[in-house]
């Protein structure tokens, strides 16, 4: 872990199988950790932006409801799972505002009053603040998952983390559904951590200039074993949103063992 400064803006995280970090799964236990840990370092935001892996749209499309429902977007989970609640407000105002950030940089991104928060939102959230009485919205990723675009959309935002808005990309560095079924191998354990090694160079390295970190995340397809650990990347491109807004490198990085599989955390 890097040491960590006071206060971070700007968090990418991987937010495990579904709702199982908040049924008390022990492949979870030690995400569950972090992830309450994170809430303390960062302290209170006046709002939360999630980027979900789990919302794909043509366009940016920014969640603007008042009093959003809660998506079960997920099946095969125990009936506790499907009465989880997450009553925090929606912020029609950030969702105005961040539809300009994007209409000024030339991103074609529209409002939606009627989606809910799905599980990218409030299972990593329930953990970090619990008391669900943030105002929080959401944002689509991009139904092409164009990398460069994402990063594009993440300088859109640069300037939210610097008012207290608390941006997150709710995703998972690891994501081979096929793999979750299987028991790891030597084979396939090197193939995870040759990638995660990959992205944590390129995420927190200060070796790396920005031209060249921006070049590394359009091509991750290039990184090792990238589409074993990645055979589609909607859970990663959050990662590319995060860092598009903050355009430097990761100010920490944390190691996670979720599900036997390695992951991380990324703070800017």
């Amino acid at each position: 872990m890097n040491k960590s400064p006071s206060v971070s803006r700007i968090l990418y995280l991987s937010h495990g199988g579904g709702p199982l970090p908040i049924l008390g799964d022990a492949a979870h236990a030690e995400l569950r950790q972090q992830l309450r840990v994170a809430a303390q370092r960062i302290g209170r935001p006046s709002a939360i932006l999630v980027v979900s892996a789990h919302w794909e749209a043509a366009r940016a499309t920014i969640s603007s409801a008042a009093r959003p429902d809660l998506i079960y977007d997920y099946y095969g989970f125990p009936e506790a799972a499907y009465q989880i609640k997450y009553p925090a407000p929606g912020t029609p105002k950030l969702a105005d505002r961040v539809l300009e950030l994007f209409k000024g940089c030339d991103i074609s991104a529209q409002l939606d009053a009627e989606r809910g928060f799905d599980h990218g939102l409030y299972v990593p959230l329930l953990l970090m603040y619990p008391d669900a009485d943030i105002p929080c919205l959401q944002l689509s990723l991009l139904s092409g998952l164009d990398p460069a675009e994402h990063i594009r959309m993440g300088n859109a935002l640069t300037g939210l983390a610097d008012e207290n808005v608390l941006i997150i990309g709710s995703g998972f560095s690891f994501h081979n559904m096929r793999a979750f079924a299987e028991l790891p191998t030597m084979e396939t354990r090197s193939m995870n951590h040759a990638f995660e090694s990959w992205l944590i160079d390129t995420c927190a390295s200060t070796a790396i200039n920005e031209n060249e970190r921006n070049r590394r995340l359009v091509h991750w397809e290039s990184a090792p074993h990238a589409r074993y650990c990645h055979p589609r990347e909607e859970h990663l491109l959050p990662l590319h949103v995060c860092y598009g807004a903050a355009r430097r490198a990761c100010i920490e990085h944390v190691a996670l063992n979720i599900m036997d599989r390695q992951a991380s955390l990324y703070f800017w």
